[in-house]
Formats: structure tokens, C-alpha cells, sequence
């Protein structure tokens, strides 16, 4: 009696290895990405609307941090929770965030005037509140429990990185810019 050798050897097509990432981890991308769509809002030539944006963008970047950890949104506690979280860094950055929009109201000069410094500003407050919120949720906390005063020192020393950090994002996609387009 002759036996059929069967092929098990048979491949199935490759699949490519699915990277999963930790709660941690996603939201780290999260914050990266929407630090870039902040900078991006700021550069909006309305007064007022660039700041709208701003603010608009970190309100969906806490949603959608809030969906990863699976902690409930609340909208009006995340408006709130991030005026004082600004408000904690002192008038400097309110400051400049609120000149920055306003002198786009010059013609020609106010729009490149505004910027200068601006995105990098808005940049650093998204990333701060990113990383805020990321060491927030990851110990287990929520919208509801989050005390902003307690976060100060963190949330000025995030901030201080996160101008690093934006203004390396602006000069990586300035020379983006300049390369030639292949």
C-alpha cells in the first residue's frame, strides 16, 4: 500500500508582523502627531480661528487618548482642565500665544510675524499636555479625578522639553520643504 505524502510544508503567504503597542506607547504616537497638527492650526492667518484650532486639536487628542486608556470624555472638564493647565505655565506663553495671533491682523508682516513663534509655543503646550495626560492615565487615572494644580511642576517642565521638541519638528519640515521634490 502506497501512502500520498502530504505537503504540510506548504506556506502560507508571509503576513507581516503586527507591531503591538502598549497603551503607553500609542498615546506617545498620539501626542507626536497632534503636537504637529497644533503647529499646523497655529499657522491658520485668522486671529482667533489659529487658536480655535489649537484648541479644538488638543481637546481631540485628549478624546482619543482617553479612548486608548478606556477612561470616559467629558468635553466641558477637558476645556476646562486644559485653560488651567496654560494657565499654569504664567503670561509668558498666553502671552505670546495671544500676540501671535493677533499681529496676524497686520497685512503681510503680522501673518509671518506670527509664525515665528507661535507654532513652537502651541507645540510645547500639546506636547506638555499630552505627556500630562499619558502619565495621568497611565497611573490609573481619569478626566473626573485629574487635579491640574498638582501637575504644575510636570506640566512647566513638559512644556520646557516640548519647546525642544517643536522647535526640531519646525526645522525638520522647513528643510523638508527645501529639498528638491523628487
Amino acid at each position: 500500500m502506497t501512502t500520498a505524502k502530504t505537503e504540510s510544508s506548504e506556506q502560507a503567504p508571509e503576513q507581516e508582523a503586527i507591531e503591538v503597542l502598549t497603551p503607553e506607547q500609542q498615546a506617545t504616537k498620539l501626542t507626536r502627531r497632534f503636537v504637529l497638527w497644533s503647529m499646523g492650526g497655529s499657522l491658520i492667518p485668522v486671529p482667533f480661528a489659529d487658536l480655535a484650532a489649537v484648541i479644538g486639536v488638543q481637546i481631540k487628542m485628549l478624546r482619543d487618548m482617553a479612548n486608548i486608556y478606556e477612561v470616559p470624555f467629558a468635553e466641558n472638564r477637558t476645556k476646562s482642565i486644559l485653560t488651567t493647565l496654560i494657565g499654569s505655565l504664567g503670561i509668558a506663553p498666553g502671552t505670546t500665544m495671544l500676540l501671535g495671533s493677533l499681529v496676524k491682523l497686520i497685512p503681510g508682516v503680522g501673518t509671518f510675524a506670527g509664525t515665528i513663534s507661535l507654532p513652537v509655543v502651541v507645540g510645547a503646550i500639546t506636547y506638555a499636555t499630552g505627556k500630562v495626560f499619558i502619565m495621568h492615565f497611565e497611573s490609573g487615572g481619569t478626566l473626573l479625578d485629574f487635579k491640574p494644580e498638582t501637575m504644575k511642576e510636570f506640566y512647566i517642565k513638559q512644556f520646557n522639553e516640548g519647546k525642544k521638541v517643536a522647535s526640531e519638528l519646525k526645522d525638520a519640515d522647513a528643510k523638508a520643504a527645501k529639498a528638491p521634490a523628487k
